[in-house]
This record gives structure tokens, C-alpha cells and sequence, in this order.
């Protein structure tokens, strides 16, 4: 039997040496580290779908992994002759994270894999796998056109293909797709604006995931039973979904407030424009998650084993998910 605990201390020194890496064969070796310790994370020999999704990650993220390395190799020989060659190059680097960190048009593994997880892992996948393709991607540069169209597909594909979905996994995944976008826009320019999206979304997904795994549920069908009888969990899963929606006045609102402000005084009107119609699209199953969850009634008694979990660091996150735009506006002000 191995040491869970092992491999997330190695899960996590795998992602630091990818950040913190002087060449691009560092930083490879750093995800290749990451990847290797998630995947005894995600088997599980009671689920199947566990040892099934361990499966579709593995082969996903090994060949990214084997472009980002192709692409370095044939860049450390100076085959880089012409722009043409430079610029392929550097889209095939760019696909490889881009496909490692899950963004459209590159997610097809994604709501496949986190279907299969439970939610300690939907939580590493949806939140600290991100850390080391993000900031892969933000030192390399992506260009700004592959970039844009990378972004207005995030939001297209998060939007219509969230819709009709009735897995809260899947929906938290397409809801992840729609942030990706978002953190990318803000990547392009600032540092600073990248981690202060990264760490308010970090805040209102863990909230949100720790909800749905003391309550132990799965499905949107589960949802009106599980809390029908417990109103704080009823209040802050309607307002966590808000704030995940980026609805003021809850903590979601300020980091996109911020990039859409940053995107305006750029000059890219169109591309702010796109990524607020587009977003309302993924406020529809967030609305249909809240409807069901507060409107919907039960009716049958409430027969799901609820699992002992930190109801304080629950409510704290929570707490903070709701009125921290009060905090962080007076601190914006501020500063």
C-alpha cells in the first residue's frame, strides 16, 4: 500500500521545480515529476472509473508532455531558421500546456477524467495542476493572437457544453474551462493580476468542493435532498456558486472587474466585450445549480451519509468567498 502522503509532498515539489527551473529542461522534468505522483493519487482499487480516469490522464498528459519536449529539443538545436519554423515551434510548445492544463480547444480529457475522481482529487486537478502550465505558459510569452483565439474558445466551449450537464463534476470542470480563459486573459498583462485571479478562484472552488464532499454528492439531482434540511449549507452553496459566477457583490466579481478594466484601458473593447456575453452562458447552469438547490423541495427523507469534514474552515472560506469584495475593494482603494 503507498503513502498517499508521499506522493503529495512529491506532487508538490514537482510543481515547484517546474516554476522554479532556470532552463526549459528543468522545468519538463518538474511536470514530468508532477504527473508521475498524481497518478498513484487518482487509482483507487474499489472504483473502476478512479483507475479509468488515471488511465485518460496518464496518456493525455504524456503526450503533451512528449510535444513540450519535442518542441524544446529541435529549439535547443538551433533549428530555427526562419520565422515560420520559430513560430511553429512555439505553437506546438504553447498546444502542449495549453493541453496539459485543460483549455479549449484542448479539454477533451478533462470533464472524462474528473468524472472519475473524487473530490480531494477533483480539487488538485481543478485547482494546483493548473499552477505549473500557467506559469510555463507566462514565461514562454504565447502570442497574442493564438492567445485571443485560445480564450473566446474557452469561453464558447465552457458555456454551451456546461449546459446540459447534470454531474456537479462536470460542471465545476467547465466552469474551470471558463476561468482558464479568464486567468489567461489576465496572464497577458500582469503577473500580479494572474495570481490574484488564481488565489480568489483557489478560494471559491475549494469552498464550494468542500461542501460537496461533506455532503457527499455527486449529481445535480442529489443536491435539493442533501440540503434540505441544513439552511447555512443551502445559503452558502447559492452564494459560493454567485461569487463562482463573478456576480457582485461576492469575491468572484473583483478579480474580473479588474481584468475587464485592465482589458478596456489596453484598447481590446472587442475581446472584453466577447468574454462578458460569452461568460453569461456559464451563469445559466450556475442559476440552474442554485434553482434546484433553493427552489426544489424534497421529497423523500434525506438518506445521504453526510462525512465529517472542518465546518470552520468550510464556513471561513465561505465567509470570505461572500464579503471579501467589501475587503479587497478597500484594500484596492488603498493601495
Amino acid at each position: 500500500m503507498y503513502n498517499k502522503t508521499l506522493f503529495t509532498v512529491t506532487l508538490t515539489v514537482g510543481t515547484l521545480i517546474a516554476i522554479a527551473s532556470y532552463s526549459w529542461m528543468g522545468m519538463w522534468i518538474g511536470l514530468e515529476i508532477n504527473l508521475l505522483s498524481f497518478i498513484p493519487l487518482m487509482t483507487d482499487a474499489k472504483n473502476k472509473m478512479a483507475t479509468e480516469a488515471a488511465l485518460k490522464y496518464f496518456i493525455t498528459q504524456a503526450l503533451a508532455s512528449t510535444l513540450l519536449l519535442f518542441s524544446l529539443i529541435l529549439m535547443s538545436m538551433d533549428l530555427t531558421t526562419s520565422a515560420m519554423v520559430g513560430l511553429g515551434l512555439k505553437l506546438i510548445t504553447n498546444t502542449s500546456l495549453l493541453t496539459k492544463m485543460g483549455a479549449a480547444p484542448f479539454h477533451f480529457w478533462f470533464p472524462e477524467v474528473i468524472e472519475g475522481l473524487s473530490w480531494t482529487n477533483s480539487a488538485i486537478l481543478l485547482i494546483w495542476q493548473k499552477i505549473a502550465p500557467m506559469a510555463l505558459i507566462m514565461f514562454f510569452n504565447i502570442t497574442q493572437t493564438y492567445l485571443t483565439l485560445v480564450v473566446i474558445t474557452c469561453m464558447m466551449v465552457s458555456g454551451l457544453m456546461g449546459m446540459n450537464q447534470t454531474s456537479l463534476r462536470k460542471i465545476l470542470a467547465y466552469s474551470s474551462i471558463n476561468h482558464i480563459g479568464w486567468m489567461l486573459s489576465a496572464m497577458w498583462f500582469s503577473e500580479t493580476l494572474w495570481i490574484l485571479y488564481f488565489l480568489v478562484y483557489s478560494v471559491i472552488t475549494a469552498s464550494i468542493l468542500l461542501i460537496f464532499s461533506s455532503l457527499n454528492i455527486f449529481f445535480l439531482a442529489q443536491l435539493p435532498n442533501a440540503i434540505a434540511y441544513d439552511l447555512p449549507i443551502k445559503l452558502f452553496t447559492m452564494l459560493n456558486f454567485m461569487s463562482l459566477g463573478g456576480l457582485p457583490p461576492f469575491l468572484g466579481f473583483f478579480p474580473k472587474w479588474i481584468t475587464i478594466q485592465t482589458l478596456v484601458s489596453s484598447k481590446f473593447f472587442l475581446v472584453s466585450t466577447l468574454m462578458v456575453v460569452m461568460t453569461l452562458l456559464t451563469l445559466y447552469f450556475y442559476i440552474r445549480v442554485v434553482f434546484s438547490a433553493i427552489l426544489l423541495g424534497a421529497n423523500e427523507m434525506n438518506f445521504h451519509h453526510q462525512r465529517k469534514i472542518n465546518k470552520f474552515l468550510m464556513f471561513t472560506l465561505s465567509v470570505v468567498s461572500i464579503v471579501g469584495l467589501v475587503l479587497s475593494t478597500a484594500l484596492f482603494n488603498y493601495l
